[in-house]
């Protein structure tokens, strides 16, 4: 799973801004259910190859007792909880406050890792604007500064490094076995993941609440249907208690993005009797862009009327088009309705993720499409394709190769993914196309 690094400080110490600079982007993922603020943001960072999560929070006031700060505050609780890591950030400009302190006794009862981090210390002497800090006893300060980037790189480098070292120290070891596809369920609560994850294994589960300070734990659960190996990536809650599982019907953002990174294959569940909301397409969105293979599940279609079922269609149409690659099914989770369907649906997205695509057939795929409909010109100049080749799986990628291909418009990069997938049937996977103008490396110089 990927580490988690919470950034948490008072109000205007930079955290926003720090985690723009993690982010490379200001369009963090949102929680928009009940009890989850605006102030707690989510997002995908990198450094060289080692990925993580990052979550921005509000101005934290721990022993705030009422109104907005007191939400704010449960939502920085919230996101300690979840994280690896906690950076705690502070003022390098404007010194030690109270305040400061306040937070500090907190972040120490918590029981994870926290690296002190002082901000806004551009221009500064690194003994001039940590002295103050050492009062809150929390070893050497990191020095940065968010804005301009200095010190950043080697700051994540080292909550990366406490991030492993604090998973590996909790990770209960599994005894090795069969993997086959890994199928993330994800979906917002009360959908039915715990009874759908029930179905699945064949069992009865006990279903209990989730407790505080247990968000971040992982497990994974490999299963066997009809003779194909699975193993089941926890979004649900499973915990192990003993030999004994249990299923725990929850939300945690974390938790999901974790997970849809993980998998092979991720089952977008939803409600039919709730409209699609815009969580739900936050999510979806988060799959999209991680290139994850996809199948929707409707659960709860049992006992609805055909102009309610109607309505609940429409609904996804308008609201989930973008999805158009997922089959999309309409189960009873309860009764086990639909499951077998969904199933083949998994199994035939996590076939099209990972096939297998030669170099002769996506060129011959290719000329077809460019004899069918050539892309236009663009001013004096027409766009050749030459020959393709796979650049990768899960997603597929394929690679396109010609002359002038940066002329290539969007609505014919669209019209190639369909003729790629009709071709090898890709569905259920997203399809990445990648044009790249050049000479052809396997044509000898001096030969067309």
């Amino acid at each position: 799973m990927k580490p988690v690094i919470a950034l948490v400080g008072r109000p205007n110490v930079g955290k926003s801004t720090l985690f723009n600079r993690l982010t490379r982007s200001r369009d963090a993922l949102v929680a928009d259910l009940p009890g989850l603020t605006r102030d707690r943001h989510y997002g995908e960072g990198r450094i060289g190859e080692r990925p993580f999560l990052v979550i921005d929070t509000g101005g934290f006031e721990p022993v705030a007792k009422e109104g907005i700060m007191k939400e704010m505050a449960a939502q920085t609780k919230q996101a300690v909880a979840e994280a690896d890591v906690v950076l705690f950030i502070v003022d390098g400009r404007q010194g030690l406050t109270p305040h400061d302190k306040t937070i500090t006794d907190f972040l120490r009862r918590q029981g994870r890792t926290v690296l002190l981090v002082v901000n806004k210390s551009e221009g500064m002497k690194y003994t001039s604007v940590t002295a103050d800090f050492y009062e809150l006893g929390m070893g050497d300060p990191y020095v940065i500064s968010a804005a301009h980037g200095d010190g950043v790189h080697d700051l994540v480098g080292e909550a990366l490094d406490a991030a492993f070292a604090s998973r590996a120290a909790d990770e209960e070891e599994l005894e090795p076995e069969q993997q086959g596809i890994k199928l993330a369920i994800v979906g917002r609560p009360n959908v039915g993941k715990s009874t759908l994850v029930n179905t699945l294994l064949g069992e009865e589960r006990v279903i209990a609440f989730d407790m505080p300070g247990t968000t971040r734990d992982s497990i994974e659960i490999p299963f066997e249907r009809e003779g194909k190996h699975y193993t089941l990536i926890d979004t649900a809650g499973i915990r192990r208690r003993g030999k004994v599982f249990e299923a725990i019907e929850k939300f945690s953002v974390v938790k999901t993005l974790q997970s849809i990174s993980e998998a092979n294959v991720v089952l977008l569940l939803l409600d039919a009797r709730q409209d699609v909301s815009e969580q739900d397409a936050h999510i979806a969105g988060f799959i999209l862009e991680s290139g994850r293979a996809l199948v929707v599940a409707v659960n709860k279609w049992d006992g609805l009327q055909s102009d309610q079922r109607d309505q609940v269609k429409m609904d996804l149409d308008r609201k989930l088009d973008f999805l158009g690659f997922a089959k999309t099914h309409f189960i009873s989770a309860l009764k086990g309705t639909g499951i077998d369907q969904m199933m083949k649906s998994v199994n035939a997205a996590y076939a099209a993720a990972t096939a297998n695509l030669s170099t002769p057939r996506l060129t011959r795929a290719l000329q077809e499409a460019v004899e069918k409909q050539e892309p236009k010109r663009k001013g004096s100049v027409r766009p050749k394709m030459r020959y393709a080749h796979q650049g990768g799986q899960n997603p597929p990628v394929i690679v396109i190769h010609g002359n002038a291909l940066e002329a290539v418009s969007e609505p014919y990069k669209r019209y190639l993914e369909k003729h790629f997938r009709d071709t090898f049937s890709l569905v259920g996977t997203p399809l990445r196309i990648e044009l790249r103008t050049g000479k052809n490396p396997f044509v000898k110089t001096g030969k067309s």
